[in-house]
């Protein structure tokens, strides 16, 4: 992106040494500089209107990963279901299926906490977990 800008100031630059002085062109038009400026500023514009919308969504996944606790109801990436057993750092132990298998995940795997207190059993039903 650094290397665009730099190219685009440095041809804006060039533009207006060629200048248009034997031209005759100076009367008042739109000058090739203007368009640079005016597309250089547009670009950077477009860059923060798609950026910020980023930062907000990093931003709530990163409270909703430090506010995770033993008992949470989860689904990972992968899409696993399971209660939060323990958190340690950056290593959750997840607890899945009727025989309460433990399984260790990354943090960073964990997609949401759920509202919905459902559990899998070994036949493939669904059940409520109180």
């Amino acid at each position: 992106m650094f290397a665009f800008i730099q190219s685009v100031l440095l041809s804006a630059s060039l533009v207006s040494c060629s200048g248009a002085e034997g031209s005759g062109a100076s009367g008042g038009g739109f000058g090739s500089t203007t368009f640079l400026l005016i597309m250089l500023v547009l670009m950077i514009g477009m860059f923060f209107l798609m950026s910020i919308p980023q930062r907000k969504r990093e931003k709530k996944i990163k409270e909703m990963l430090d506010a995770l606790k033993p008992g949470d109801r989860v689904r990972t990436i992968g899409g696993i279901y399971g209660t939060v057993t323990s958190v340690k750092d950056d290593v959750v132990t997840i607890s899945v299926g009727p025989d309460k298998v433990r399984l260790v995940f990354a943090r960073a795997a964990i997609a949401t906490i759920e509202d919905a207190p459902v559990e899998a059993t070994i036949d493939g039903d669904v059940r409520d977990v109180k």
